[in-house]
């Protein structure tokens, strides 16, 4: 491999010839060689985002040092970095410094030698052009909040959304489907199917709510708070006009937070949404495993509902089809479960003016947007899309479900159909047998007020 010679403030470095990454970034690249997990590429992404938002706010206020054709140039390389085109320069792993310094200086590094290449001259140095009014302890935790908007906004809420649509559907299809419910996992008293549904909609209409309720706090940009919160070294205004560029470019409603010392060294908006995630992965865990449930047998479980056939179960038993839909969900959920614990620890540690536990807590956050976001599709359109009822199923298991007896309790009292239940059951008679065994009501009486169908 070839390499030229780049240079910081500590002296020399080797870097690849083919990379546009500079000193600082080879120097973190060659010390943390830890794990396999790369800075997620949504932090990617928002350094090109809010490194082109304060160009453009630098123009605007100090259009002196940061002249036009600086300006062109920086944004041309942050266009690249936006898209994903210049992912392979953006190397370094999860494990580094804890305030995401070396991340910062990775895209300075990039967005300057990229956009000295496009100008055709030396024209931008990564400190004092591309991290112009800025440090690595206010861009860090503003890449956090655009990335984290940028996910639940465009990838999980529109899932959310379509899962929602297909329960709807559902509960449509099946609203004159009598069932039986359960409780405990025993049999409890009727209930429609689309009343079951409902349920589960409800259970992703109910964290959709509470993301949307987290969203303005994530809103709320560190930028111009610079080192400590201060906003030394950035001008009057930088923080509000760089808020607006990024609204601009991500097309959602950015503010600059008003107070930066608080921005920069509590992380409790990301904690927040969090919660909201880690509910919708419970809510998820829950539905996942009702479905399942529901789906068992074919022949001895309890059958009620049908699921699409993905894939073949096993490698010995022909004929086996498994609710893998389900199991992947729920192992999403898993994984978002943990993934809380690490998000709340991570906010909780960092001294004074600074959280230092950042690089950690975003790509746990990101990882459970991104897992929610493409589980729920996936669920959505490989398994509860294509659920079916199993009428004839569900009718028998509803006659046949003692627990129907509390529909007699108005007419003969609690203990007596008590007594009714545990006779039918005893002797593997129907309730209707029992019940007139026992001389609780006529055969013509219990017909007339024993209807399940109504009892939901």
């Amino acid at each position: 491999m070839e390499y030229r010679i780049e240079r910081d403030s500590m002296g020399e470095m080797q870097v690849p010839v083919n990379r546009y990454w500079g000193a600082q970034t080879q120097r973190s690249y060659q010390n943390f060689k830890i794990g396999g997990e790369l800075m997620p590429r949504e932090i990617t992404r928002a350094f090109g985002i809010l490194k082109k938002a304060a160009a453009i706010a630098n123009h605007a206020i100090l259009p002196e040092r940061m002249d036009t054709r600086r300006l062109n140039a920086i944004c041309a390389a942050c266009d690249e970095v936006i898209s994903g085109a210049l992912n392979d320069h953006f190397p370094l792993v999860v494990w580094q410094t804890g305030s995401g310094t070396q991340s910062n200086m990775n895209a300075n590094e990039v967005i300057a030698n990229r956009g000295n290449e496009i100008a055709g001259e030396r024209l931008l140095h990564p400190n004092d052009h591309v991290n112009m009014s800025q440090s690595s302890n206010d861009t860090f935790p503003t890449a956090m909040h655009i990335a984290a908007v940028l996910g639940i906004e465009d990838a999980l809420l529109p899932a959310m959304d379509r899962l929602i649509e297909t329960f709807n559907r559902l509960e449509s299809e099946n609203a004159d489907v009598v069932k039986s419910g359960r409780t405990h996992l025993q049999d409890a008293t009727p209930i429609r199917f689309s009343q079951e549904i409902s349920g589960w909609r409800e259970m992703i209409e109910q964290p959709r709510e509470m993301l949307c309720v987290a969203l303005p706090r994530l809103r709320r940009l560190a930028l111009g708070g610079t080192a400590v919160g201060t906003g030394l070294n950035a001008p009057a205004g930088f923080d509000e006009q760089v808020a607006r560029a990024v609204s601009q470019l991500t097309g959602k409603a950015f503010v600059t937070a008003e107070n930066k010392f608080h921005a920069l060294t509590s992380k409790d908006a990301l904690v927040f949404a969090h919660g909201a995630l880690k509910a919708l992965a419970a809510n998820l865990m829950k539905i996942a495993n009702d479905v399942r449930w529901l789906a068992s047998g074919p022949r001895c479980g309890l059958g009620e509902i049908h699921i699409p056939e993905n894939e073949p179960g096993s490698s010995i038993m022909p004929g086996k089809v498994n609710p893998t839909q389900c199991e992947a969900m729920t192992m999403v959920a898993v994984q978002v479960m943990g993934n809380d614990a690490a998000v709340g620890i991570a906010a909780s540690q960092g001294n004074f003016e600074l959280n230092v536990f950042m690089p950690v807590l975003i790509y746990n956050f990101l990882q459970s947007v991104r897992l929610l976001a493409d589980g729920v599709r996936s669920f959505n359109d490989n398994c509860v899309s294509g659920i079916t009822a199993n009428r004839e199923r569900m009718h028998h298991n509803l006659h046949n479900s003692l627990m129907l007896v509390t529909a007699l309790n108005p007419y003969i009292g609690y203990d007596n159909a008590a007594k009714t239940a545990k006779l039918a059951y005893s002797e593997n008679i129907s309730l209707k047998e029992a019940c007139v065994r026992l001389g609780f009501l006529t055969l013509e009486r219990f017909d007339e007020v024993f209807h399940p169908e109504q009892m939901a």
